[in-house]
């Protein structure tokens, strides 16, 4: 028999010891501003030696956990509460952005404290982007200086790439459009950026985040109007955007205009129709014919499944175009509008090597249709031509072009028109 006494069991369990890198530090933003705000206070206003502050606290403080607060600070003078105040009871400081004189010479020397931040601390970029974006929300919020000054800024920090041009997504807020502020904003802002750089380069930066064609929704839906976008920006000053803005809307309208035309072909709406309604969309966004007759060529070029031999794809080509030429001819009354069209047709021609053959065949149609006149071909073939496949359009343009030339000296001669029709034959 076991005399032993068994042994209870015990609720003690075991105690681990927390290391004190795994404890969770308290989320202080006071006790960080407090640190930032004294360091700028003892640095002043000279911005070089701002910047090597903030350098070197980098690798004390935690910018990376407050990099909201490190902002708000550098920008407004303390941290803003929501809508944009400045909390009564946080201590604040006159090296910032809104205490600052309003004038580009200075946002720009602002701008290279953030430039050299950012590079220095590479994980603060998407903070300040984000920090950039709430601060466009809280305009109303900002005295109209304050907005000029944060206005400045931006346009410098999109110009030299530390923003990127997504941030302007918060001037579209409804009531910041409503109220005008987003489009008094977007003047200041685009005349720092075009200054720093140029129209161009606005254009590209806006085109990568699909911004391009977005401007006129700066202002409210009943002033959504290319008129009304020009007329206010060329008032402010800004001229170059507003012919932007304008040339992006007739690009807009005519890839438009391809897209509906394409569509009314395929329903084989008839041509009085398409005619009557592309007509309309040349007055209504001032498109000009020469223009117009290329859209129509590449509408009518896309509407058929095209035959990949050489030898069959030609006579497709004709009966095809055939059947377009009424439509074609009411948009060649110019002769620039002629000479469009014939370069449209030699590119098409060199572009798909199996109409490399069919190019002259086509021309002669166009001619006998009166899509294309005399002039045009012979200003074509003398020197208005372009290099693609110059010198195999040529020749097979000659003896068309020699007929076309006599036929001028002896319009009134039957011979010629006997030997016309022979040229018709053989193409």
């Amino acid at each position: 028999m076991n005399n032993q006494k068994q042994q209870k069991p015990t609720l003690s369990g075991q105690r681990f010891k927390t290391r004190k890198r795994d404890e969770k530090e308290r989320f202080d933003p006071t006790q960080f501003q407090d640190c930032i705000i004294q360091g700028l206070t003892e640095t002043g206003t000279d911005l070089e030696a701002v910047a090597k502050f903030l350098d070197a606290s980098g690798a004390k403080l935690d910018y990376r956990r407050y990099a909201e607060t490190l902002f708000d600070i550098l920008v407004a003078g303390g941290m803003l509460a929501p809508g944009g105040t400045l909390a009564d009871d946080m201590m604040r400081t006159d090296v910032c952005v809104f205490a600052a004189q309003e004038d580009l010479e200075t946002m720009q020397a602002f701008a290279q404290v953030f430039n050299k931040l950012i590079r220095r601390y590479k994980y603060l970029e998407k903070g300040f982007e984000d920090e950039v974006k709430k601060l466009l929300l809280f305009l109303k919020g900002f005295s109209e200086s304050e907005r000029n000054k944060l206005a400045m800024l931006t346009g410098v920090l999109l110009a030299n790439g530390t923003l990127n041009a997504s941030i302007l997504n918060s001037l579209y807020n409804e009531n910041l459009v409503k109220e005008g502020v987003s489009a008094a904003f977007a003047v200041k802002l685009f005349k720092s950026w075009i200054n720093e750089k140029d129209i161009n380069a606005v254009a590209a930066s806006l085109r990568k985040v699909s911004m391009d064609n977005r401007l006129m929704e700066l202002f409210p839906a009943n002033k959504q109007s290319v008129e009304h976008f020009t007329k206010y920006f060329t008032e402010a000053g800004l001229k170059e955007l507003s012919e932007y803005v304008r040339n992006q809307q007739t690009i807009g309208a005519r890839k438009e205009l391809q897209k509906e035309l394409q569509e009314q072909m395929s329903r084989g709406d008839p041509f009085k129709d398409i005619i009557l309604y592309v007509k309309e969309e040349m007055k209504k966004n001032n498109i000009p014919e020469p223009v117009v007759i290329g859209i129509v060529w590449s509408s009518v070029m896309s509407t058929v499944e095209w035959n990949k031999k050489e030898e069959l794809v030609a006579e497709q080509a004709i009966k095809h175009l055939k059947q377009y030429s009424p439509l074609l001819a009411a948009f060649t009354t110019q002769g620039q509008s002629e000479l469009t069209l014939l370069l449209k047709i030699q590119e098409y021609c060199y572009d798909n090597i199996h109409f490399m053959k069919a190019f002259q065949k086509i021309v002669v149609l166009f001619y006998k249709a009166e899509v294309l006149s005399e002039e045009p071909i012979l200003k074509w073939y003398k020197d208005a031509h372009v290099a693609k496949g110059k010198s195999v359009f040529l020749e097979q343009m000659k003896k068309f072009v020699e007929w076309l030339k006599n036929a001028e000296e002896e319009s009134e001669s039957e011979a010629e028109e006997v030997k016309f029709r022979r040229l018709c034959l053989n193409t």
